[in-house]
């Protein structure tokens, strides 16, 4: 924000008091209210409230949220007879009783089945499940849940179509009739396919087929979700700003939907989010296990006001940016691609303070405004 420089010392002091506690007060939701949704993902601990500082935060900065682990069918429906609603309940309690929006995550993905669903091989079986899957999970919520990832990574690097028990059972149909017992259950949610590399040229040419093809057969979708699993250095902005462009362009939504920036080494140059991929460690694969260096906290704040910067381009064809996680010691890149290492790939550091990272949002819009 600005504050226009009077002349008189006691305006003046009165203006200074007045810029500092806004600045206080000031929260990404805030700041970013007329542009998109700033939201993050939520552990089990966060829905059910256990650290009230870390509630606080989440209520103060985030006006969306997604449930990190929890709607996954492995917890959502463990037994082919048996669903268990209990954490997903308080999730989307949660966000009603902080008018927030809500996002489903996830309804089809290969990965995180419970093990009776890697088991099915009959297509008639598989078809059984998807409906009763999608159409119980969906209409439960119907009316509650805002917008939902109806299929999650179903490219290759490629963007072929990944080898998954829905591919060897149903072929590549059962994209479309995910997405059409999805809108069935409720016709008024949002419905996206969510991927990350997404924004690479091949995967990218993939997903556009891929969603193409989806809506040529009846099937509704309403935006793509971008994972944003990215680097200090990658995905160039040019790159991710074409993939806004190419998706828009498809009479879609686009969605930043599990934004972190790794500041790591990556083992043999690793892309993505494949939670099937781990690796062995080393001292020189965790070089920041104190602390980040100055240095590289600089290089951080400088890729997250790039790519701010770029969203706030193009405002008008985004509708939610999503961070995966609250703060660093929650973040999956702690663990993944290798299992122990300290990342710090989010805006608010283990200890919940705001990290310069922060600073660098909020002065984009300041210096809008």
């Amino acid at each position: 924000m600005k504050c226009i420089k009077p002349y008189l010392f006691a305006v003046t002091t009165l203006l200074a008091v007045s810029c500092t506690l806004q600045k206080e007060t000031a929260s990404l939701k805030d700041v970013y209210k007329n542009d998109f949704y700033i939201g993050t993902a939520l552990s089990a601990n966060q829905i059910e409230e256990k650290d009230k500082k870390e509630d606080s935060l989440i209520r103060k900065e985030f006006n969306a949220i997604t449930a990190e682990n929890i709607m996954k069918s492995m917890f959502t429906h463990p037994q082919k007879d048996k669903y268990d609603f209990t954490l997903s309940d308080k999730f989307v309690a949660y966000g009603e009783k902080n008018k927030m929006f809500i996002h489903g995550h996830t309804l089809i993905w290969h990965s995180q089945l419970a093990p009776w669903m890697e088991k099915i091989a009959d297509s008639t079986e598989m078809k059984a499940f998807m409906k009763d899957h999608i159409t119980t999970i969906v209409s439960k919520y119907k009316g509650r849940i805002n917008s939902w990832d109806v299929v999650n990574e179903a490219l290759n690097e490629d963007g072929t179509l990944r080898k998954s028990v829905f591919l060897n059972t149903l072929g590549e149909k059962y994209l479309v009739d995910a997405f059409k017992l999805a809108e069935k259950a409720d016709p008024k949610a949002e419905l996206y396919y969510n991927d990350y590399n997404i924004e690479e040229p091949a995967k990218r040419a993939g997903a556009i087929a891929l969603i193409k093809k989806i809506k040529a057969e009846g099937g509704k979708v309403d935006g793509v979700g971008i994972q944003g699993h990215w680097r200090l250095e990658s995905p160039s902005i040019e790159e991710i700003e074409k993939s806004i462009l190419d998706y828009s362009a498809l009479g879609i939504k686009v969605a930043f939907t599990e934004l972190d920036i790794t500041v790591l080494p990556n083992p043999w140059d690793l892309k993505g989010a494949d939670v099937n991929q781990n690796f062995e460690g080393s001292a020189k694969m965790n070089p920041y296990p104190k602390a980040l260096p100055d240095s590289v906290q600089t290089k951080l704040s400088e890729r997250y006001a790039s790519i701010f910067k770029l969203f706030l381009k193009h405002k008008d064809k985004i509708s939610r940016v999503t961070f995966w996680g609250v703060h660093d010691g929650q973040s999956w890149l702690n663990d993944w691609p290798i299992k122990g290492r300290t990342n710090y790939p989010l805006l608010f550091d283990k200890d919940l303070k705001h990290k310069p990272a922060y600073e660098s949002v909020l002065k984009l819009k300041d210096a809008k405004e």
